[in-house]
């Protein structure tokens, strides 16, 4: 809302943002963040102890089950549907809502994409910090809480509110690249699939499905290849409780650890949860937004 209220100032006519948007945003990523908590766990487990969780994915959730239990494997799912459902709705009803907005103010397409793309991240970002500190916290350390409903107030009460936010530069680190890669790119790779469609003398309109596949899974290796650092720096600074070390004390703890290589710790399981997510999510996008009447990414 402030974003549009700017843009308002300048000359540039805003058109009322679609509310259709953030319902499909929000709909596509908590249900796409929530079926994949598992591997959220997982993945997380092996960020936060890499010395301990060795040997891949697969072996690291063996271990993680034989030590905690199966329902274990579900830790964090509150603020991970709550959290990532107003993500979601944020991110993609602000991206949406920009682009026009941006378009008429910014004459290079792609930059205005980007633009549209950053501040949609950014808003994102503020919005999903209190819950991804819950998350964390209750994933590295099983006996915290119980989950969303007690684990906040918890972090809450030790630290205050403002400490739910320490990791918001790490966020952004995160969320703002990884908005880039999904979102733009998503958007790049659904028009030229249907151009390519449409060269070869084929029925878009019949391929909606096909092509918001084939761009999402291309979208959702770039988003977690160029968000993976942040995402490393992020699980740092929230597992177990607050050393006092801000954003460059971190990125300097991670790169004493093993330099470049170490920000990528964790990186095969992350793809297969980034990809599994981003997938499932843009095509959930798609069929809301299509079932709200809106058209396919791409298609127009």
């Amino acid at each position: 809302v402030l974003a549009l209220g700017l843009v308002s100032t300048t000359g540039v006519q805003a058109e009322a943002p679609d509310y259709r948007f953030f319902v499909a945003g929000g709909v596509c990523a908590a249900c796409s963040h929530g079926i994949t908590t598992p591997i959220d766990v997982v993945k997380t487990k092996i960020q936060s102890n890499p010395s301990k969780y060795k040997g891949g994915m697969l072996k690291a959730a063996k271990d993680i089950v034989a030590e905690e239990g199966p329902a274990y494997l579900l830790a964090g799912l509150g603020p991970t549907v709550v959290g990532y459902g107003l993500e979601g709705a944020a991110k993609f009803g602000f991206y949406e809502s920009l682009k026009p907005i941006s378009m008429k103010i910014i004459d290079n397409k792609a930059v205005a994409f980007l633009v549209a793309s950053i501040v949609a991240g950014g808003v994102a970002s503020i919005l999903l910090c209190p819950m991804e500190s819950t998350r964390i916290r209750l994933v590295t350390e099983p006996t915290f809480a119980s989950g969303l409903i007690t684990g906040l107030p918890k972090l809450i009460r030790e630290a205050g509110l403002a400490s739910t936010f320490d990791g918001l530069a790490a966020m952004l680190a995160k969320q703002v690249p990884y908005t880039l890669g999904k979102q733009v790119s998503f958007d790049v790779f659904a028009s030229m699939f249907y151009s390519f469609a449409e060269s070869l003398a084929l029925d878009g309109e019949n391929m909606k499905f096909v092509i918001s596949f084939c761009a999402a899974f291309c979208a959702a290796i770039l988003a977690c290849l160029s968000s993976q650092p942040g995402d490393m720096v992020l699980t740092q600074t929230y597992k177990g409780k607050s050393s006092g070390k801000g954003f460059t004390d971190i990125v300097g703890d991670i790169w004493a650890e093993g330099g470049i290589p170490a920000f990528f710790s964790g990186t095969g399981a992350r793809l297969v949860h980034v990809i599994s997510i981003i997938t499932s999510q843009l095509m959930i996008y798609d069929i809301v937004k299509m079932g709200l009447g809106l058209p396919a990414t791409g298609s127009h």
